[in-house]
């Protein structure tokens, strides 16, 4: 599993296999640099020290600083080179994983916290830097490097060689032992990590309802728990990192140990030099570097394992909403929507939220859909510009199954208000014009008088570049509405989606906001889930859902001269506003 996910992880690295090429060449070059800084020192004390030949004084310091300064050379090209692939990859790797969220559809994004996603494309992409070229930097350079100090080793003196290396085998053991459970703990701490960045963005961007709630300390103690088992795990992360190199190094001693017991006696019964020895100790010292390195180069691997299989899991999400590379485009509507006896759930195993819906909607129609709350209403209206797909039966426009044209074509003919209203942390103008980026000034202004923001929005100093903060939370509830209104408006899409869009809207707004909508409506074929009177009263046509039924159907008068489910809805809300001291109301309206 390891071997397969780190292969994935290398054919990001197949575009920049040139540069690869020539950062190893230099990787190469170093390493056999390395090994001549060994090489040098039996000449260098045996001919200056021992023998005392000056004519070696002149020419051997010479080529250790030569090789040194080539080393150095080297080192950076090959250092450079591998940290700008590696870069470039995470460049793309992020890039795709973003790329194919953006393609998911909603039901992905219900099913997996905002923290978590964004953990995936921060942390875990940045762990997986040092898996693809830091660990493949480290690993060529020291097995070239070994290669070359090993080389060193058996021409000074082969039978000290093996002396030395039947420790050597003994070094690895600790990262074979330790990798299996770096790569579980990891795993664990990513899963920590994410949870923690999804607290951290439901506490900042829900600070005014924990500070309302006086729940600041709640927040505190819940983000301590986490925090502490992701303290927890990281010393576990540590240790494993901390014990591997020591317990190399215990074995490389133990070679050591024996070779200089071994070399020693050689030197002292004239059997070798003591320039011959020393250059072996040096080559041997230098070589057990290498091996130490590649422990904590297996440490990073079995961590970015850990952090491509999350990314992977990602990348292998197919979207719910399936598309066909070749779906034809959507031709404009000219005729009815139409709901087929739909049925849909969210759960494959769960109940169903909509049963049987049958609706036939011709062009230019306003249709209000009520009920109470959880009957299956934002469902039904979610389907059409297929944010899910029906589990049984089909929605047609124009005769045509939606899912059998592009879904892009398909959007492009809705517009949507919802209560909720999404504003991006940039300036008016940005949000008006989101998604049509062609937009000339006249026209986002045009729908922004349209909408009633005009007349606001030039009160700021900054105008239509003024910034609406995250969220949008520097503008009122209305502004925000109005905003998004101008945005339908200058989409002029022939479809409109209103999702109770006045109903969290104080009465001075909503005045303002539903004559905008009002506006808005004009010559569309739109679905309004109801909430506010004047809205429902003036469809062409009420749906009153429940349980995920269709369970009445009529226009405003109709449905309140018989005895009906609306005739309920209308009668409460009407002794509502009269509890309230807003007096009779002439025509009434159910709660969306």
């Amino acid at each position: 599993m390891g071997v397969t996910i780190y292969r994935r992880m290398l054919a990001y690295v197949k575009p920049y296999v040139p540069k690869m090429v020539l950062a190893v060449f230099f990787m190469v070059a170093v390493s056999g640099l390395q090994g001549a800084i060994a090489f040098l020192v039996k000449p260098a004390l045996d001919d200056i020290f021992i023998k005392k030949n000056t004519s070696q004084l002149t020419w051997i310091p010479l080529v250790v600083l030569a090789v040194y300064i080539l080393k150095g050379l080297c080192d950076f090209s090959q250092n450079y080179l591998m940290n700008g692939v590696g870069q470039r990859v995470i460049r793309d790797i992020r890039e795709h994983l973003y790329r194919h969220m953006q393609s998911l559809s909603l039901a992905f994004y219900m099913r997996n916290p905002t923290g978590v996603l964004m953990s995936r494309v921060t942390n875990d992409v940045g762990m997986m830097q040092g898996a693809i070229t830091d660990a493949a930097t480290g690993l060529v350079k020291d097995v070239f490097s070994a290669l070359a100090l090993i080389c060193v080793v058996f021409y000074r003196d082969w039978h000290l060689a093996f002396v030395a290396l039947v420790f050597f085998p003994l070094a690895f053991w600790p990262i074979a032992r330790f990798g299996r459970k770096l790569r579980r703990t990891s795993t664990q701490t990513q899963e920590i990590t994410g949870g923690l960045s999804s607290h951290l963005h439901e506490t900042f961007s829900g600070a005014k309802l924990v500070k309302a709630f006086g729940a600041e300390d709640y927040e505190v103690e819940r983000f301590t728990v986490r925090n502490a088992d992701l303290y927890k795990l990281s010393m576990k992360v540590v240790k494993v990192q901390a014990m591997t190199a020591p317990l190399s190094e215990v074995f490389a001693g133990m070679g050591a140990a024996a070779v200089i017991f071994y070399g020693g006696y050689s030197v002292v019964n004239g059997h070798s030099s003591p320039g011959n020895f020393f250059s072996f100790m040096t080559a041997l010292f230098m070589l057990y570097e290498p091996v130490k390195r590649l422990s904590r180069i297996n440490n990073v691997i079995q961590q970015g394992i850990a952090a491509a299989t999350r990314v992977f899991d990602v990348l292998d999400t197919q979207p719910d909403v399936p598309e066909n590379a070749d779906s034809p485009a959507l031709p404009l509507i000219s005729r009815e929507i139409a709901f087929e006896n739909v049925d849909f759930r969210y759960l494959d195993s769960g109940e169903y939220t909509l049963n049987d819906i049958c609706i036939n909607v011709p062009v230019g129609t306003m249709v209000a859909v009520v009920g109470s709350s959880g009957a299956g209403k934002s469902t039904l209206v979610d389907l059409i510009p297929r944010f899910y797909d029906p589990n049984n039966g089909c929605i047609r426009i124009d005769g045509t199954d939606i899912r059998n044209v592009s879904v892009t074509s398909l959007r492009d003919q809705i517009g949507i208000v919802s209560q909720h209203t999404i504003l991006f942390n940039d300036t008016i103008r940005y949000n008006i014009a989101y998604g049509m980026k062609d937009a000339s000034h006249d026209e986002i202004e045009e729908a922004a008088r349209k909408a009633n923001a005009h007349a606001f929005i030039t009160r700021f100093p900054e105008g239509y570049e003024t910034s609406v903060g995250e969220q949008g939370m520097k503008l009122s509830g209305g502004e925000r509405q109005r905003v998004a209104i101008a945005r339908a408006l200058l989409k002029n899409a022939p479809i409109l989606i209103l999702d109770e869009a006045t109903s969290a809207l104080d009465t001075e707004s909503e005045a303002v906001v539903q004559e905008a909508l009002d506006t808005l409506m004009q010559g569309r074929t739109t679905f309004v889930i109801a909430h506010r009177l004047s809205t429902v009263r003036n469809a062409d046509i009420i749906l009153v859902v429940e349980d995920g039924r269709i369970v009445e159907r009529g226009t405003h008068q109709e449905l309140l001269a018989g005895d009906t489910r609306y005739r309920l809805f209308h009668l409460k809300q009407f002794e509502e506003r009269k509890t309230e001291g807003k007096g009779p109301v002439a025509n009434g309206s159910p709660t969306g």
